[in-house]
């Protein structure tokens, strides 16, 4: 036989390339947006050993890297506070428990038919969308329906404090009558200031760059399939966070459920 054609068997065995094509598998079933901290996350996740340097050595050589579209150029952002409603959220996005705080947003998706508008309800507790609607024009109606989907879902059991930043929908009386309707605590952004409201308007980003850019759906109708089945299918129970250490929103919930669960009964606190 062909010794180069041994040569070649041989360095096509190695673990390198094992892991290349484990790196290659999970780059793809991430839609091709993980870049090599998550991906080094998911061959963790399947037993293999490695460091996360290995990995980007590995994803570079492949020329595997995230596909994120194009980027916006950036610029200042500044506002007055609101006249109205206090910012108490103050950019304290680190919370203890699910369900007392949630972030709120609409942004618009494009289509070849016009746009369609998105509002979306976040957990900040576990970066998980609670709540979501998308219709053809930006209205109060849109955001009211992503709420009533957080409130329908979640069941709040104590006060939950909403925020938003000073969008026209989040300033109108329906919204604000549908607050005190639902006894939820209100807060809001300053004017134009994206950073008080950081936590969705990353969700957007990450939305835009991981599939919205990389394809305009034909249709509004196209739009609201896609979009909400990557939220359901892919960013709450897939999409790994690094403030979540690694976990999808859901994975979040449920270890920290278990994890409660196994301090109570190491305490004595389990129902016989």
């Amino acid at each position: 036989m062909n010794s180069s054609y041994l040569s070649g068997l041989a360095v096509s065995t190695k673990p390198g390339a094992i892991q290349t094509k484990l790196i290659r598998q999970a780059w793809s079933d991430s839609g091709r947006v993980y870049g090599y901290r998550k991906l080094h996350d998911d061959l963790l996740d399947q037993g293999e050993t490695c460091c996360p340097n290995r990995v980007a050595r590995l994803t570079k050589l492949a020329g595997i890297k995230a596909q994120i579209g194009y980027r916006r150029r950036p610029g200042s952002h500044s506002g007055r506070p609101s006249p109205v409603i206090d910012n108490t959220l103050a950019r304290q996005f680190d919370v203890e428990a699910p369900d007392r705080v949630w972030v709120t947003d609409i942004t618009y998706i494009r289509t070849m038919k016009g746009f369609a508008y998105l509002a979306v309800v976040l957990d900040l507790y576990s970066r998980r969308v609670v709540g979501w609607s998308m219709q053809s024009r930006q209205t109060t109606d849109v955001v009211l329906q992503a709420l009533h989907m957080a409130i329908r879902r979640r069941k709040p059991k104590s006060r939950v404090l909403i925020h938003p930043d000073q969008g026209s929908q989040f300033t109108s009386m329906d919204w604000i009558a549908f607050i005190r309707a639902h006894n939820l605590e209100h807060s809001m952004s300053r004017r134009g200031n994206c950073h008080d409201n950081t936590v969705a308007e990353s969700f957007f980003s990450s939305l835009r760059c991981e599939r919205i850019r990389r394809r305009t759906c034909k249709t509004r109708q196209g739009a609201r399939q896609d979009v909400p089945n990557t939220i359901e299918m892919f960013y709450n129970p897939v999409r790994k966070h690094v403030r979540n250490r690694m976990l999808s929103p859901v994975q979040f919930e449920q270890q920290q459920i278990l994890n409660a669960q196994g301090v109570q009964k190491s305490r004595g606190y389990s129902k016989p």
